[in-house]
């Protein structure tokens, strides 16, 4: 069997199983393309080796790729398509993960306006669109994949309500959304409204001049230019500009140094705020809010002032 023909059938057994695979989808059949969708089995060491590799520096990737590739010549060797793996059984020293960076209140509205700039007379509503992405993004906490997979039917404005279906870990969750956001999507649905709904009320919310669900490629590069007009540049010390997705990371920040703030329990709000981004776990939350100046700042505020607390108490009963 062809390299693709394989992947068409792992790719059914896994969604068989409830996995939705979109982006590994996408890889494997990018995987295919490369290697000239020869017989899986006379796939060599080396164009295994070069897909890993990528184009550009060595990265993350790599490992995402290895174990959607491991997924593949497993279910290869169980059916015989293939007698040995030509997975390499060592890996390269990769560089470490990216920091996730937080942005500020000032950069997000640079972000904001600078969604100006991917403006297209060929589509008259990129603009637009691209900037409610970005407010749903840090509004709503939501993952990228889940914003440009919700549809019409997703959007409840009376009741301020997101259902996001099916999402990394396939459950489907209610998402409140604020007064700011919500209007936001009013304005944005009278407009896309009139654009062509190809799937009725199952049609995509955020979508192309034509309607449909935006792409995970197009978005990032998008945001590349957004970014760019935005003045927003690779921290100190990062060999990376910050993502797109560290507005889901600056949101869940944002949302933590507002309860300190405010004199909230912390501790007990954040099994709200992982079932409110749809961590399968509270730990997932706790690593996703690294400490930052700002949330030191606040802990040890805090802590100092329970300090102050209990020696004041100790002293009242000396």
């Amino acid at each position: 069997m062809n390299t693709s023909d394989v992947i068409t059938a792992y790719l059914a057994a896994r969604r068989a199983q409830g996995v939705q695979f979109r982006s590994g989808a996408r890889s494997l059949r990018q995987f295919a393309r490369e290697t000239g969708d020869r017989p899986l089995h006379e796939v060599t060491p080396q164009a295994v080796a070069t897909f890993l590799r990528g184009h550009g520096a060595l990265s993350a990737a790599w490992t995402t790729k290895f174990r959607l590739l491991t997924g593949l010549y497993r279910f290869a060797l169980a059916r015989g398509y293939v007698a040995t793996s030509p997975l390499p059984q060592l890996k390269p020293k990769l560089p470490p993960q990216q920091t996730p960076y937080v942005y500020s209140s000032d950069e997000l509205q640079r972000l904001l306006d600078a969604t100006a700039t991917v403006n297209s007379p060929f589509s008259r509503l990129q603009a637009t669109t691209y900037r409610v992405l970005l407010l749903a993004l840090y509004g709503a906490g939501l993952r990228i994949s889940e914003a440009i997979a919700l549809t019409v039917a997703d959007i409840d404005l009376a009741d301020r309500v997101l259902t996001v279906r099916r999402t990394k870990f396939y459950k489907t969750r209610l998402v409140p959304i604020g007064v700011q956001l919500a209007a936001a999507l009013t304005a944005y649905y009278e407009q896309r409204s009139m654009l062509a709904m190809p799937e009725g009320q199952d049609a995509a919310f955020l979508c192309s001049r034509s309607g449909h669900r935006l792409t995970y490629q197009h978005v990032i590069t998008l945001f590349q230019r957004v970014r760019l007009a935005a003045g927003i540049a690779c921290p100190p010390g990062e060999p990376r500009p910050p993502r797109l997705h560290d507005l889901r990371h600056t949101a869940a920040v944002h949302r933590v140094l507002a309860w300190y703030r405010s004199g909230k329990d912390v501790q007990q709000l954040l099994p709200h705020l992982a079932t409110y981004l749809g961590h399968a776990s509270i730990a997932s939350t706790q690593r996703y809010l690294q400490m930052t100046p700002e949330l030191l700042q606040q802990a040890s505020g805090r802590f100092a002032a329970y300090a102050q607390c209990q020696a004041d108490q100790e002293a009242d009963h000396a």
